[in-house]
């Protein structure tokens, strides 16, 4: 029987594939007719560009090829600043150590390649390690400003005092000992602060970049993601008005975002587990049902625990029965074996033992004196005759 991690493990693996199935049915489904529309486009200008200065496709295709490595080493058409000038390089391994990674500057040298990896190794380890502490910090402030509006709640109700001191209302100043905010409220909080940074990142890139707003919220969510695609990449101009200052604010949103964004994935995979225990919980409580409704179909004449008597009568001629985990199990329904059924019926044995040995006597028995004060009585079949003979041969003697 697989545990509960595991089981947690595999519904989790399952659910991302399929969610990674019907994205890609989505994404299909939406951009490539455009792709296709694009291609027939640029091979209908292909072609009339060939014909008009008399070139052939083969040709015409290698000198594409060429500008594209250019492109990749950072080379344009139109005239832009240097990508791996001081600030160029600082702009770049921003987006490596908090791995947005845009793809529009790369390392072109096997030395910048080898310097790369030991360099991210370690900045993307010591960036994730600052993302979780300023999510706690982020989680104490907002759980020390939740916990301050609740207490003056229960003053204003009259539950807490306002002096502070501990009143009729001692039980809730307890409660608030260690008081934590619920993961939906964090959630809550951190997606407006997302948004809220968001919209106001989007209002500086659109004038400055030229792009449409909904075009700089789409770069915000990817950026602050750290999906980072690389078809929109900011600060890559060669001038700006306020150059200086628009960097510092571009680098201040990144950040912000990046943290947010980053708290607020941790907080919903939070969420998303206790989706995925209560699914486990449900599908449990249903297998298990099924499982009892079979067993007690197919196995009739098998021996089930019965009824627990919640009153016991305890007296000398019976043994004293402890609560055990026998009880626990027959009320959980599950089986019991032979010997936990013994355990757990020896005042009904007794009895029943009793009985036996009166029926086979053909009276009920008629316990002298002398034979209580020898203790030779009881017992059913062979140990019944042994104990009366003796009985019997003590009272002779």
């Amino acid at each position: 029987r697989l545990n509960a991690d595991n089981a947690r493990f595999l519904l989790l693996a399952v659910l991302i594939v399929l969610y990674m199935l019907c994205g890609a049915a989505v994404f299909s489904a939406i951009e490539l007719p455009t792709e296709r529309e694009a291609k027939e486009r640029w091979e209908e200008r292909l072609e009339n560009f060939t014909r008009r200065h008399n070139l052939s496709r083969a040709e015409l295709r290698h000198f594409l090829r060429e500008y594209e490595e250019a492109s990749v080493a950072g080379i344009r058409v139109d005239d832009i600043r240097p990508r791996w000038d001081f600030t160029g390089a600082f702009y770049f391994v921003g987006t490596v150590v908090s791995t947005i990674g845009f793809g529009m500057t790369t390392p072109a040298t096997v030395g910048g390649k080898i310097f790369l990896i030991f360099y991210g190794l370690i900045g993307c380890a010591g960036t994730i390690l600052f993302f979780n502490l300023f999510l706690e910090r982020l989680i104490t402030v907002i759980a020390y400003v939740m916990k301050s509006f609740h207490e003056r709640q229960l003053r204003r109700k009259g539950v807490l005092p306002h002096n502070g001191r501990r009143g009729s209302g001692t039980s809730e100043v307890d409660s608030l000992a260690g008081w934590k905010p619920s993961v939906y409220y964090v959630m809550l909080i951190l997606c407006v602060a997302s948004l809220i940074i968001s919209c106001c990142a989007s209002a500086m890139y659109t004038p400055i970049e030229g792009w449409s707003y909904f075009d700089s919220l789409y770069f915000c969510f990817v950026a602050f993601s750290t999906i980072g695609f690389g078809d929109l990449v900011s600060s890559q101009n060669i001038r700006y008005e306020s150059q200086g200052l628009y960097r510092f604010g571009n680098f201040v949103f990144i950040l912000m975002g990046v943290c947010c964004i980053y708290s607020l994935f941790n907080v919903i995979s939070i969420v998303i587990k206790q989706s995925i225990n209560w699914i486990l919980k449900k599908l449990a409580c249903k297998c298990c049902h099924r499982c009892q409704r079979s067993l007690f179909r197919s196995r009739r004449n098998v021996v089930m625990p019965g009824n627990v008597r919640s009153q016991r009568n305890i007296s000398i001629e019976t043994d004293v029965v402890n609560e055990t985990d026998t009880d626990g199990r027959r009320l959980s329904g599950e089986m019991i074996s032979m010997k936990d059924f013994l355990a757990s019926n020896k005042v009904s044995l007794a009895i029943m033992q009793k009985q036996l040995s009166e029926t086979a006597n053909g009276y009920p028995r008629q316990m002298s004196s002398n034979s209580k004060q020898n203790g030779f009585s009881g017992g059913v079949g062979a140990l019944a005759i042994m104990n009366n003979r003796l009985a019997e041969t003590s009272v002779d003697r």
